[in-house]
């Protein structure tokens, strides 16, 4: 039985993007073991709810922390010569690096880097040149790259990343697809109702949504100062912020967003699906994104979407179809837009029909699932 090992920096990147797909690796008779920062209380449920799961846990730090990864890379190192992988498979910045470097370094045959995002795109100055040359390295030392968008994908070959023989994705892109059994469009009015009630939004009420962490790079500043404007033309406007709220001090105007009432804060929340269909609008303004799922998710609750013209976020979507495109860093034409569709409920429900349907069609998870399975079994052929 061929065995793979995939490693990511923290524990929540193994719920969200590699759970759903353990049993189908298992069905496949592909022997996984999963390796990450974990408590031993999230290691024992994850071992009781897949017993066929090997798990490894690993001190894999997040951000720069050139201590951290002295540790990290030797801990990886002893592990590969132990388990003698046939496979590893990486994502998440940190433990991307580590573990081309230890794979290298233990010369595992298959080094498949999953390019989820790329941090040095959002950089100036000295942190961008130290972070390209950080990915670059990945690239060079993985013996296979997959993004997780076409638009991605071209960029890193036309920079010299990496070759075309080197790199590819899985069906249309993204690292999962959506469950259109959770993102079930005819539980809609439903949802929403429900979601509305309970925040107190009045069916006048029209609501912009945001599905993601609070950063600078996610364009919340400029959806933030956006936000204040269409708010003063338009009282019923709400804006409906799901995530948790981490990097504040990226923020450049906190007081107004923890303290104006019309944004309403959500925090974690472990039924998405029922958030998307309390939206009118749903935004993505962000300046770098492996693929942007949220734009997939919004679009198979039937909401239309709004997106910054950057790799990923616009492979999620079709201008004119299930959306809009917009600039990056552009605070005017976040108003301009939004305004825009809200004084167009015809174009609106057109863009709502169409992108349950384009999710279908491009992105369902039980698809891509085949495809991705199919993947790995050829690569260990």
């Amino acid at each position: 039985m061929k065995r793979i090992a995939i490693i990511t920096t923290q524990s929540s990147s193994i719920d969200n993007w590699i759970q759903p797909f353990l049993p189908a690796y298992h069905e496949a008779g592909i022997d996984v073991s999963v390796i990450c920062s974990m408590t031993e209380e999230y290691r024992q449920k994850l071992s009781e709810k897949f017993p066929y799961l090997h798990i490894f846990p690993v001190d894999i730090p997040r951000g720069a922390d050139f201590f951290g990864s002295l540790r990290a890379i030797p801990a990886l190192i002893k592990l590969f010569k132990k388990e003698k992988f046939d496979m590893i498979q990486y994502s998440t910045p940190n433990a991307s690096f580590y573990s081309a470097v230890a794979g290298a370094l233990t010369k595992i045959p298959i080094r498949l880097y999953c390019q989820w995002g790329m941090v040095f795109v959002s950089q100036t100055g000295i942190r961008r040149k130290i972070f390209e040359t950080i990915e670059r390295i990945t690239c060079r030392l993985s013996t296979l790259v997959q993004p997780d968008s076409e638009g991605n994908l071209n960029f890193c070959r036309e920079n010299g990343f990496y070759s075309e023989k080197k790199s590819e994705i899985i069906w249309n892109g993204s690292a999962k697809g959506v469950d259109l059994e959770k993102f079930d469009i005819a539980k809609k009015e439903e949802w929403r109702r429900e979601i509305r009630q309970k925040y107190a939004i009045g069916e006048k009420d029209s609501v912009l949504g945001f599905v993601g962490r609070l950063g600078r790079d996610k364009g919340c500043n400029e959806l933030f100062a956006a936000f204040r404007l269409l708010s003063e033309k338009n009282p019923n406007l709400k804006l409906l912020f799901v995530g948790p709220i981490e990097k504040e001090n990226t923020i450049e105007d906190l007081s107004y967003f923890r303290n104006e009432e019309k944004i309403i804060k959500t925090g974690r929340v472990s039924e998405v699906w029922k958030y998307y269909a309390a939206m009118d609008l749903f935004i993505l303004p962000s300046y770098r994104e492996g693929f942007g799922m949220s734009v997939v998710e919004a679009e198979a609750m039937g909401v239309p979407v709004i997106v910054t013209n950057i790799p990923g976020p616009v492979n999620a979507m079709e201008k004119g179809l299930t959306g809009e495109v917009i600039p990056v860093r552009d605070t005017k034409a976040i108003v301009d837009t939004v305004s825009s569709l809200l004084e167009n409920p015809e174009k609106c429900g057109a863009y709502s029909a169409e992108g349950p349907k384009y999710a279908k069609e491009r992105f369902d998870s039980k698809i891509f699932c085949r495809y991705l399975i199919e993947n790995r079994l050829n690569c260990l052929k």
